[in-house]
């Protein structure tokens, strides 16, 4: 019988080669009795083998992947899109068919030069399927948990430094918010944190910035703000952990911003 909750989610990367297969087989392996899960491409190519590989070694099912077009859906609505590369977030960042969107901004494995570049992409996607399943579904359930691997810092930025950064209340959901949502511009955020002073919003995101734990592009009269992707690991993870177990401190804030009106485009339309 068909779970009533049961909702479609939709990966959609450039090729539909690596990180959106990564995160299809993995949502499946993890909640496929919560989602019906599809992947696809703005311009499908051949699944990458070594995608295949990182996902079989870790034992999840890889034999229903293969390589799509967006256009194979276009009649239908999903629940939530989650778009994995900056390409497909051009493209796709208002997809007319979905409740809502979601943005992870994941460096392709193909471009990577380090060693287990497959497998890193992997667990990063897990972090941020781990903190998708803890806001979007019942409390008791239990993801799967995969196993870390030993990753190299890009950046040098100390313990103290980071952890001066999360001392304020606005910086600390800001980052939580950004990191769960993947790029959101200061509007967004003062909406989000019921925050009626954009200049205290601002430097608080300076701060951030400063400290090179988020970066920021202008598009249009807006600035947008994402975690930095080269973050070293360690960071990544406190900061998809924090969030993780402690989704009750901007529970509210996802609400808001999902019936927020007049939310800033972020680039072109999609569909």
């Amino acid at each position: 019988m068909r779970n009533i909750n049961r909702k479609n989610i939709l990966f959609l990367c450039t090729g539909n080669s690596a990180r959106s297969q990564l995160a299809h087989a993995l949502l499946v392996h993890r909640a496929s009795e919560f989602y019906d899960v599809y992947s696809a491409g703005t311009h499908p190519e051949v699944v990458d083998p070594r995608a295949i590989k990182a996902l079989s070694d870790l034992g999840i099912d890889t034999h229903a992947l293969y390589a799509k077009s967006l256009s194979e859906y276009s009649d239908m609505h999903f629940d939530t899109v989650i778009t994995l590369c900056e390409e497909a977030q051009a493209l796709c960042r208002n997809y007319k068919q979905s409740n809502q969107q979601l943005a992870w901004h994941l460096t392709d494995p193909k471009s990577r030069s380090q060693h287990h570049a497959f497998e890193r992409t992997l667990l990063e996607i897990d972090d941020l399927i781990s903190l998708f399943l803890v806001s979007d579904l019942p409390t008791n359930l239990r993801p799967k948990e995969l196993v870390s691997l030993d990753t190299e810092d890009p950046l040098e930025i100390s313990p103290a430094d980071f952890y001066k950064c999360l001392t304020d209340d606005i910086r600390l959901k800001a980052l939580m918010l950004t990191h769960y949502h993947g790029e959101l511009c200061v509007c967004e955020l003062m909406e989000a944190l019921d925050e009626e002073s954009q200049p205290k919003l601002s430097r608080n995101l300076a701060v951030l910035k400063k400290s090179q734990i988020i970066i920021a592009r202008k598009h249009g009269q807006w600035m947008f703000y994402r975690i930095n992707p080269a973050l070293p690991q360690w960071i990544k993870t406190v900061i998809a952990q924090t969030t993780r177990h402690n989704i009750s401190l901007i529970s509210s804030s996802i609400q808001t911003l999902k019936t927020m009106d007049n939310r800033p485009s972020k680039d072109k339309f999609c569909g």
